[in-house]
């Protein structure tokens, strides 16, 4: 059984959904003019503008980021970008970099249609997504239902729950010794509190872990890199070369660099999978485009930043070197590349602990958003409890193979999204170069005034 499912999960994230993944992200790289270059500067700025969230909405478009980031920054960005260096080499981060860019224009088209087709649920509150565009953009409600389905499995089942839950445990027994039990009664109450607090609480909670987090690791990472500036021009040269090397680029079908790099960088960042327009949604803003382009700077700080900051750490110390997998590898790194290994240690185990637990709260939202499409707000009530039930178990079982059928569930998802986001691709076109020109517009009345 679970080798049949091992050959499902590789037939789904095999080369044709990397292509249309991939592809799809080209695609509107082109049609946009490059927009993820060109308004970067103008994205980032967005996020924390003074008069930006005054429109309809649950939380400020920096909230809606955070959450959206507390589901993407997880153990992937610890564990994932070690095994897939060991898998492909130094030059798979190069190609995560190149998936990275082109996800941001998918990103960006994800929310810009979550906000134009965003509906406000019996309490007042958002909900969004693709369940939504793909219902009132594309009129197919069977398509839609089906992402709602597998949303709700990868939520309560996969990366939401088990996975994260199980990183937590496992981090805190090896690192601090603290019973299993314990870290099942502690993490099930703190899950419970935030989440039956809302997207508001979940918002909060989001915005102050996230940066804490990424400063806390970035930081360490840093500090490597300053140690380490004499051979940091020779290890981004060592990337890129070896990225082009023929057996990385070319062997191996996509050639193994190449597929796992690109593979590894959608799957971190999550563009095109359809979990992040479900937060942008929820966001204070009346301009479709603005929260658009803040979508896009997750992908830019997800993987372009953080898995970056991983991948120079393991390649600078030569932990892929070592033959050791995953988080040990990225242990590893740190321990060599601090002045003080402990600190090296603790710094990989806390961010493991906070990575994992920011995306069960972040999942826990989105399988609630597509659990209200299915059954509305009594279905909601049932699905956190269990969900909750789901994080007081985690730590006690082993399910290698629910893990796969998560993985087989989560990159399904990415297929009614992709074809609601082509099929609606000239709302995205049109609701862009109106915002884009009314700009040009009101520029150029405010320079013949002061000209006047």
């Amino acid at each position: 059984m679970a080798e049949l499912f091992n050959r499902v999960d590789s037939l789904v994230w095999g080369a044709p959904l990397i292509i249309l993944l991939l592809g799809t992200g080209v695609y509107f790289t082109f049609r946009l003019k490059g927009l993820q270059f060109r308004q970067l500067k103008l994205a980032f700025s967005l996020i924390f503008r003074s008069d930006k969230n005054q429109g309809e909405g649950d939380v400020s478009s920096f909230q809606a980021l955070c959450t959206a980031l507390s589901s993407t920054i997880g153990t992937g960005n610890i564990v994932g970008v070690a095994t897939v260096i060991a898998a492909g080499g130094p030059g798979a981060l190069f190609w995560m970099w190149v998936s990275a860019f082109f996800g941001m224009a998918t990103k960006y088209s994800e929310g810009v249609l979550a906000i134009k087709y965003r509906v406000k649920d019996e309490n007042g509150d958002m909900a969004g997504g693709p369940m939504y565009y793909i219902q009132n953009g594309l009129h197919n409600k069977v398509l839609a239902k089906i992402f709602a389905v597998f949303g709700v499995s990868v939520a309560l089942w996969g990366s939401g729950t088990f996975t994260q839950v199980k990183s937590i445990s496992d981090a805190l027994t090896l690192s601090f010794n603290v019973p299993v039990i314990v870290t099942a009664v502690i993490l099930t109450i703190i899950v419970a509190f935030i989440i039956i607090g809302g997207i508001r609480r979940i918002a909060k909670v989001a915005e102050k872990l996230i940066p804490f987090m990424c400063i806390l690791y970035i930081g360490g990472v840093l500090i490597i890199l300053g140690t380490h500036l004499s051979v940091l021009p020779s290890v981004l040269v060592l990337i890129v070369r070896n990225a082009f090397m023929p057996q990385a680029a070319l062997g191996g079908g996509l050639g193994i660099a190449m597929q796992k790099g690109i593979s590894r960088g959608i799957f971190s960042n999550e563009s095109g999978l359809g979990s992040a327009p479900i937060a942008a949604a929820a966001a204070k803003t009346d301009s479709c485009v603005e929260q658009g382009l803040i979508s896009m700077t997750g992908t830019f700080i997800d993987t372009i930043i953080v898995c970056t900051m991983t991948g120079l750490a393991i390649v600078i110390t030569q932990a892929n070197l070592t033959g050791l997998e995953g988080a040990a590898m990225t242990t590893y790194a740190f321990e060599q590349g601090l002045p003080i290994a402990l600190i090296g240690r603790y710094i990989v185990n806390i961010g493991l602990i906070f990575f994992a637990f920011t995306t069960i709260i972040g999942w826990n939202y989105y399988g609630e958003r597509c659990m209200y499409y299915l059954g509305g707000l009594n279905s909601v009530r049932i699905y956190r409890m269990i969900f909750i039930a789901m994080v007081a178990v985690g730590p006690f079982i082993s399910l290698d193979l629910i893990f796969i059928i998560a993985d087989i569930v989560n990159g399904l998802m990415a297929i009614p999204n992709l074809i609601g986001l082509i099929g609606l691709r000239k709302d995205i076109l049109t609701e862009t170069n109106a915002y884009f020109s009314k700009d040009v517009s009101d520029l150029s009345g405010a320079l013949q005034e002061e000209t006047v």
